[in-house]
Formats: C-alpha cells, sequence, structure tokens
C-alpha cells in the first residue's frame, strides 16, 4: 500500500529543484513540507515555485519538524554527516546524494549511525536507476552477456553549477568525488555487487581550472573475480554533458548513451527560447533536448524505488553500505593518483568472498582448444584452435 509521506528538503539549489520536480511530478501523494537551504533567497523560491508549505535557514528546524518523516538530503558533501546525524537524532527516514561523504571515514560514522539507530537509509545514486539502464542490468542477471568481463564508465561536462563543488574543502576532491562516484556505482551494479573490488590504478590532474582540485580523472578497478572496471571524468568537456556506459561480457556487449545521443536532435538558428537540458553549453545550432530529464537521469525510479522500499520495510536497492564502497574506492583512486601504483581497497566487505572468477572455457575439437570460429568473405568458415597438448595456434577450413 501506497504511503503519504511528508519530505524535509534538505538544500534548495540545483539538485533539490530537481529532487522537489520529481516527487511532485511523479509518483503520487509524496511531498515536500519543508526545505532548508542556508541562503533565504533559495529557500524561499523552491518553497514559491512548488507550493511548500515550510522554509527556513534553520537545519535543525526544518529536521526536526513534527509533521515530516522523511529527510532527503541535497547539500554540498561538507555537511552531509551532520544531516544524517541529526535525522538519526530525530528518528528520520533519510536518503542523501551521492557522495555520501567526502571519505570513507564520513561515509562509514553516517553508516555506523542509521544502522545502530535502525532507520531507512537510501543512497541517492540516480545514474544506476535509468530505464535503459535498468533494461540492460536486467539483461546481464538474465545471463544474456554471459560473464562479465570489463566495464567502462564515462561522465564528462563543462563543470558543475555551484561554487562549492570547485572547492577542495567543502567537495572533498574534484572531478573524482563528483563524477567518478557515479560511475563506480554504476561499474558495481554491472560486474556484481557482490563481486568485492580489490585494487584501483587512478591518474588524476588539473588540466583547465584555477583550482586545487583535479579536473580530470581515469581509473581502472579489479575485482575479485578479474572483471575491470574503467571511469573517465572531466570538468572540461566541452558540447553539453556526455553520459555513456560501456559494458562487455564473454557472450555479449551492451553500449548505453544517455545523453548527448538521446535521439532528439534539433537545429536552430535562433534559439528555442530558453532550457535545453543540464550543461547544455549552446542555444543555437544543433542542439538535443531531453523530453524528461528525471526519467532520463534515473531520478523517477530512484524515488519509487526508495519510497516503496519505506513503505513496504525493505532494503532499497541502494543503500548507505553501497555509499560506504563507494567512497572506500574513491578513497583509494586519490591514494593512486599521488602514489602512481596500485592500490588496495581497504573495505569493510558483507558480500561474498567467492566470487566466480572470469577465467577461460574453450570447446573442444579433436585434440583441439577453439579460440574462434569465424565466416570469411567467401563464405567458408574458419576456426582459429590450440592443439591440447602441444600449445601450438593453427587454422581450419571447418567441414560444411
Amino acid at each position: 500500500m501506497v504511503k503519504a509521506h511528508k519530505i524535509t528538503m534538505l538544500g534548495g539549489g540545483f539538485i533539490g529543484r530537481f529532487y522537489t520536480a520529481t516527487l511532485h511530478n511523479q509518483r503520487g501523494p509524496d511531498r515536500v513540507h519543508h526545505v532548508y537551504s542556508r541562503r533565504e533567497e533559495t529557500a524561499k523560491n523552491l518553497a514559491t515555485d512548488w507550493n511548500i508549505p515550510k522554509w527556513t535557514t534553520d537545519m535543525a528546524e526544518a529536521v526536526n519538524d513534527p509533521e515530516t518523516d522523511v529527510v532527503i538530503i541535497g547539500l554540498p558533501n561538507n555537511l552531509h554527516q551532520q544531516a544524517v546525524e541529526m535525522a538519526v537524532e530525530a528518528g528520520k527516514a533519510i536518503m542523501s546524494t551521492k557522495p555520501l561523504g567526502r571519505t570513507a571515514a564520513e561515509a562509514k560514522a553516517m553508516l555506523d549511525a542509521v544502522e545502530k539507530a535502525g532507520v531507512f537509509h537510501g543512497y541517492l545514486e540516480d545514474l544506476v536507476y535509468p530505464p535503459k539502464t535498468l533494461k540492460a542490468l536486467e539483461s546481464v542477471k538474465n545471463g544474456a552477456l554471459g560473464k562479465i568481463l570489463w566495464v567502462r564508465s564515462r561522465e564528462t561536462h563543462p563543470g558543475p553549477h555551484s561554487d562549492w563543488f570547485w572547492d577542495l574543502e567543502q567537495a572533498g576532491g574534484g572531478a573524482i568525488i563528483d563524477m567518478g562516484c557515479h560511475c563506480i556505482e554504476i561499474i558495481r551494479n554491472f560486474v556484481g555487487k557482490g563481486n568485492r573490488p580489490l585494487e584501483v590504478m587512478c591518474w588524476a590532474d588539473t588540466l583547465v581550472h584555477p583550482i586545487d582540485a583535479e579536473d580530470h580523472g581515469i581509473a581502472l578497478i579489479r575485482f575479485e573475480s578479474g572483471a575491470m572496471g574503467q571511469f573517465e571524468v572531466s570538468w572540461a568537456f566541452r558540447g553539453g554533458m556526455d553520459l555513456r556506459d560501456e559494458v562487455s561480457g564473454s557472450e555479449g556487449t551492451i553500449w548505453l548513451n544517455h545523453w548527448l545521443r538521446t535521439g532528439f536532435e534539433m537545429f536552430t538558428a535562433v534559439g528555442q527560447g530558453g532550457y535545453v537540458a543540464e550543461k547544455a553549453e549552446a542555444e543555437t545550432g544543433w542542439l538535443f533536448p531531453v523530453g524528461d530529464e528525471e526519467g532520463e537521469l534515473g531520478y523517477t525510479q530512484m524515488f519509487v524505488d526508495m519510497f516503496n522500499a519505506l513503505d513496504e520495510e525493505r532494503e532499497p536497492m541502494e543503500t548507505f553500505y553501497d555509499g560506504y564502497v563507494v567512497n572506500e574506492v574513491l578513497d583509494a583512486c586519490y591514494k593512486s593518483a599521488k602514489t602512481k601504483q596500485w592500490e588496495p581497497i581497504e573495505l569493510e566487505w558483507r558480500g561474498s568472498d567467492e566470487s566466480e572468477a572470469v577465467g577461460t572455457t574453450a570447446t573442444e575439437i579433436d585434440g583441439h582448444l577453439l579460440i574462434k570460429r569465424e565466416r570469411l568473405p567467401d563464405g567458408r568458415v574458419k576456426l582459429i584452435l590450440k592443439d591440447k597438448n602441444t600449445g601450438q595456434i593453427i587454422e581450419r577450413i571447418a567441414a560444411e
């Protein structure tokens, strides 16, 4: 049974507006009842735009509102732990934006707090919830790709909207903590959350902006099964926001393009008269508008899962434990970027330690192992084979 929830929204900026628009436009009876922002104008404007009864610049007042039962955190990274601790003390269900913390230590403290108090906790990692991604995950779980060998996730754009993202102390990092957190959790979902991440190799640098944090990063993540994850992030990609995922398996491949090529392409010499899409850089020329931003970015299904899980007294798809794992991987990435070597992921692991190894498999043909079978332009079939005894590689035309 769907219940009606009254929500305290912590944060009235870009992400708070996305969250509010999703909740008020989509699922049903859930409504933001009280909004908090550090800036009076921001809180008041969001309340006015979405008919929210209460707004304040006092976080404690918003969290402790006796009429709300859920606290959603859409604040700068350095305020997440404080907000979680307040919400735990108030006994509210808690949902937090990404990343959970600036460091794994912060994330672990928040995880311990919610679990000790026994309150509902959801990690708002929207980019594992887009419809295309959910369908792709279902295909992977059904074995359509065989064993997952490699997952690549890319998020690049011209840089974040708010000032605090660019401040190393408030954010805890740059492009890697901002967007690498998305990529890591996407990768974990495709390789399997029970597949332990073991170590990382990461490069990070500040190539464009006059900031202390990195504006570019690339990392490799090795998992217990032998599968590899790869992420690429940048705050200096020109042309809008590029969100792409690639999944390679022993029996198939998936390519996902979430943003720059969504099937809506338009050329205009005069502009369309306003907002085009998140982080679009132009209003004329070739544009790529998005019909349903909340849906394409996963917010709709994310909140459906979160509130259904709350009503059904079960865990959502993404919990604070997932956020903690992501932060541990991020910590290892930052360490590797400094040492320029593979770094282990120090993790309080709750999954299985018996992930199925990727390994090699081959069909045997007359004492040989089949490496590859291919159809030639003339219609014949060629086999690439390895002699089991000598190891010699040969090719043979198969008999029809």
